[in-house]
């Protein structure tokens, strides 16, 4: 099993909370696991991404290389076609409907989404209605995962298990809303070939 995931969005969306899901689940599986991570502007707004690789067998570099990423999860539209050259082929986009516009010449909306689903196979999801409908808009990058969860290779029950292992010390109800957002994410994405 190998699996390279590209995360991807702005500062402040919760990329790294779902990098840390999926590595706590990759290990429970006994899997190998490098992640890197860039921040773009280490503020909120700025372009951030997350390399994530998961492996069955050893893994020597903790970058993905151009053209081998099996999915590129993106929290905001625009960033998910920044790192297009990684997708691999057989790739897929998963990618929030909602865009977040930090810059003035954001291009038009429908445009976007047109460009990615003439890119490569996609699953657009409405995360923020969802989000809301778990409990709180907070739950956008939850939403994502759990929409992207069909393309990890691992049991949606050890995700689960993940989510709440991370959020525990947070609470019960904190506990509640993001296996309820993931299962909404799972539950509600738009799958496009």
């Amino acid at each position: 099993m190998q699996k390279n995931i590209i995360i991807s969005g702005v500062g402040g969306q919760g990329i790294l909370t779902m990098a840390s899901i999926i590595d706590l689940a990759a290990m429970n599986l006994g899997l190998n696991v490098k992640q890197a991570e860039v921040h773009g502007m280490s503020q909120r707004g700025g372009a951030v991404e997350s390399h994530l690789r998961i492996s069955s067998e050893e893994i020597f570099s903790d970058l993905i290389p151009v053209g081998r990423a099996d999915i590129i999860l993106s929290i905001e539209p625009m960033e998910s076609l920044r790192y297009l050259p990684f997708l691999s082929p057989y790739g897929v986009i998963v990618t929030a409907t909602e865009p977040y516009i930090n810059i003035g010449n954001y291009p038009d909306e429908k445009e976007l989404l047109d460009t990615i689903s003439a890119s490569a196979k996609h699953v657009f999801v409405n995360a923020e209605s969802l989000a809301k409908e778990a409990g709180s808009a907070k739950a956008y990058n939850v939403v994502m995962l759990g929409a992207a969860s069909p393309y990890l290779d691992m049991p949606i029950e050890e995700l689960e298990k993940a989510i709440e292992m991370l959020f525990s010390r947070k609470g019960e109800e904190m506990v509640k809303m993001n296996v309820k957002a993931f299962r909404l994410g799972l539950e509600n994405a738009e799958n496009k070939d």
